[in-house]
């Protein structure tokens, strides 16, 4: 939010009252409180001003945390996210009104207590000169906004003041920032304003579906705001040298999270926030929805099944959208019986397939459904401040929305996915969780700010139907389901990587919004979630067949790979025979690399490295790459840079490759398509690509894992296993082969290493194909 004009104006009826100076100190064991004020001069001073008190703390090592607190008597509201925590890394040192050093890990953070010279500054172990960020003249400051409803003039004295919390954080010549959550417009964040405020915007809009108020910095370290409310990020947008951050009321919490590289922020944030959960491996292969709005039956559903089989186009999972059920229904958990006459019969013949199968789900109820009278009298529905039920007739008439706060809320949406696994449903799309009301709220548990929870009901939403999946043997999955589950999730906030998956939601069927879902995909990434999804093709409209093979190609490079859209069927046949060919081979292709992918999505849920990853995350020295969002790496050693052109032009840059010791890799990138086909790092390349191709290339010293004998993401990875190794190795490289049948486990350590004769494998069996140049 912007309180100035310029430089030196406030905008009218706004007052700051900026901290210059610390009057007094506290230190008890690891915790700092410092009492700050505004510029002293005399005794006078400390009249008819506001303070504000700085905790300093750290959960983790490597990461500090701010707490500014203006008025310290509000109500300690909630919802809180889940942060972890631990003792026992913090340094202190303090000399009497000169400074203040506060150490955790490689983390510093120095503050200036010479009397009206206020200053924080954090720095890092491995440039312990070099500022990261921190807080210089006038910046932290309580914010006093009487334009506001809140002001009455009559009140005189007593006239209230709309209050906000601001913290400016100084930024460096050059810095970029990036994050916030899955935001679809321009990939780099400066100068841009971002409130964290979960909406059903489409991706075509400033507005996002994942809030996360957490960027990262090229200059080495994440920002972590605390607050599941409405957080305002002035990112060089008020201020050119600064990102500012505001929010409503009398305390603002954030973290800074120190990293020499971009994995390692990602490895204490998801730390602090909650590593990213696991899927199991059949999620991998090819989902195929009925789409939304089209006229389905069992007899639809089934010649698109057949289609598929006599086309050899390998498919794993079916997708029930919205209409399984009746209308005006939403959610009423029954298969509508005019359209499913043996909606249990037919699961199973559908099982019978080798399919697995997922439903649609919302948190909402509508009027219509027999449920809403059973949870309006045992109170499951959020409720208005006068005790009658929120409603609206904005998506399902008169519909209620459930109330999670409420455990028996809670156990009878529960018991209802049960019902539906005991049928053989293995996962659910729970779509929606951003239209959540905020003014005029009541929920169960009252001590719980409706304002915050706007942003973090879509945590107990997800984290409900996710622990249905992981505590319920059904009898189609494995019997002790409780390491892995997925679902196909819209909304998140922080620590919804540990409920995965999550797609980009409702785009248009055009290759601007291609972009913009890569764009929202990277970002995701770089707040912890590891797994993401697109509607290929594009949900709004009918994709060109050009968008719609383009977009396959992307698509079957992500981790999770789904055919849907709005008003008309995904399947390929129906935009052109050469679409077949597409996807077949790019289904084929994806299923190969799986033991790449599952032992990718294993190392991300140690590290919070995402599968899909901007090529700044595995180049960080290559300044070339901090702009790049139309190219991305599929885990460390697979560049991709989909074709976002019907002519099938691409433009594209191949990274400086460095080893472990951050020296320049000799070697050459090689093209996946065609190993003759070679590429020099740190040099920009223009392809014309058919429809076969793009650009996906191997990366000098990569040893990747491919099994070509797969016939879906389930097999056995061990039978029919190859690596391909691209130029010379710096020694042995291990790769864990993951157990498809549990994806938290490790199958087999397989050792690639130089041997005399070129490269080996110590495990028998185990081909090695050379493509190095």
């Amino acid at each position: 939010m912007k309180f100035i004009e310029g430089m030196w104006r406030l905008k009218e009826g706004i007052r700051i009252d900026w901290m210059s100076n610390v009057e007094r100190l506290s230190i008890n064991n690891e915790t700092v409180d410092l009492l700050l004020n505004k510029l002293q001069r005399h005794r006078g001073d400390t009249l008819n001003s506001a303070t504000v008190t700085a905790q300093i703390t750290s959960p983790l090592e490597g990461i500090i945390g701010v707490n500014l607190i203006h008025w310290a008597g509000a109500l300690d509201q909630g919802p809180q996210f889940e942060l972890a925590s631990s003792t026992g890394h913090v340094q202190i040192a303090h000399t009497e009104r000169e400074s203040l050093r506060y150490s955790s890990g490689p983390l510093t953070l120095a503050i200036t207590t010479t009397p009206n010279e206020l200053e924080f500054s954090f720095t890092g172990a491995d440039k312990p000169t070099t500022k990261l960020t921190g807080h210089s003249w006038r910046s932290i400051g309580y914010v006093s906004d009487q334009t506001t409803d809140k002001s009455r003039w009559e009140d005189g004295l007593y006239l209230e003041r709309q209050g906000y919390m601001l913290a400016e954080l100084d930024l460096g010549v050059g810095e970029k920032l990036y994050g916030l959550g899955e935001r679809f417009g321009p990939f780099v964040k400066n100068g841009q304003t971002v409130d964290i405020w979960n909406e059903d915007g489409g991706t075509s809009s400033e507005l996002a579906y994942k809030n996360i108020p957490f960027y990262i910095s090229s200059a080495g370290y994440g920002v972590f705001v605390n607050n599941p409310g409405k957080v305002s990020f002035e990112l060089q947008s008020e201020r050119t040298t600064r990102v500012n951050i505001s929010i409503p009321g009398e305390e603002l919490q954030y973290f800074i999270v120190y990293g020499s590289t971009p994995k390692e922020i990602l490895r204490r944030y998801t730390a602090l926030t909650g590593r990213p959960s696991l899927v199991p491996a059949w999620s991998y292969n090819l989902w195929l929805t009925t789409s939304f709005t089209t006229n389905y039956d069992e007899q639809t559903v089934t010649s698109f099944l057949d289609g598929f089989r006599d086309r050899d186009i390998p498919l794993g999972v079916f997708h029930f959208d919205c209409f399984w059920m009746k209308s005006y229904q939403w959610c009423d958990f029954d298969f509508d019986s005019d359209m499913f006459p043996d909606a249990a019969g037919y699961i199973k013949r559908l099982k019978e397939r080798g399919l697995r199968i997922s439903v649609w789900l919302n948190p909402y109820i509508g009027q219509a459904s027999p449920l809403f009278r059973e949870g309006k009298e045992n109170g499951y529905f959020i409720k208005r401040t006068d005790g009658t039920i929120f409603q609206w007739d904005n998506w399902q008439a008169g519909m209620a929305i459930i109330d999670f706060t409420n455990p028996s809320a809670r156990t009878w949406f529960s018991d209802k996915l049960t019902h539906l696994l005991s049928l053989g449903i293995d996962s659910f799309k729970t779509d929606f969780g951003e239209r959540i009301p905020y003014k005029n709220i009541l929920y169960h548990d009252t001590t719980l700010s409706p304002h915050r929870m706007h942003n973090y009901y879509t945590y107990l939403y997800n984290k409900t139907v996710h622990s249905v999946l992981l505590s319920t043997p059904n009898i189609n999955a494995n019997p002790d389901p409780s390491k892995t589950a997925i679902l196909f999730s819209r909304s998140a906030t922080v620590g919804s990587q540990r409920h995965p998956i999550h797609w980009s939601g409702d785009s248009e069927s055009t290759f601007p919004a291609m972009a913009e879902t890569l764009r929202g995909a990277l970002s995701l990434s770089l707040c912890g979630f590891i797994f993401h999804s697109t509607d290929i093709g594009g949900f709004e409209g009918t994709p060109h067949p050009s968008v719609y093979k383009r977009w396959i190609q992307f698509g079957l490079l992500s981790t999770h790979s789904r055919l849907h859209g709005s008003n008309s069927y995904r399947v390929p046949w129906l935009f052109d025979s050469e679409s077949v060919d597409v996807l077949r081979d790019a289904v084929k292709r994806k299923i190969a690399l799986s033991p790449y992918l599952l032992s990718l999505a294993l190392q991300g849920s140690r590290t919070g490295t995402g599968v899909m990853r901007p090529l700044f995350v595995e180049f960080p020295d290559d300044w070339n790459v901090y702009d790049l969002d139309r190219e991305y790496m599929l885990g460390d050693g697979l560049l991709v840079a989909p074709v976002f052109g019907e002519d099938g032009g691409v433009r594209f840059y191949v990274p400086r490759a460095s080893n472990a010791s951050g020296k320049e890799k000799s070697g050459k990138w090689v093209s996946w398509f065609d190993h003759g086909k070679v590429y020099e790092g740190g040099r920009w390349y223009e392809e014309t690509h058919g429809f076969d191709t793009l650009p996906l290339l191997i990366r000098p010293g990569a040893v990747i894992p491919v099994n070509w004998k797969m016939k879906g993401a389930e097999d056995d990875p061990l039978d029919g296993l190859e690596v391909l190794v691209n130029g010379v190795l710096d020694g042995e490289v291990k790769l864990e082969i993951v157990n498809p049948d549990r994806t938290d486990e490790v199958l087999k350590v397989v050792t690639v290493r130089p041997g005399p004769d070129g490269i080996v494998a110590d495990e028998q069996g185990v081909k090695v194909v050379w493509v190095g140049h």
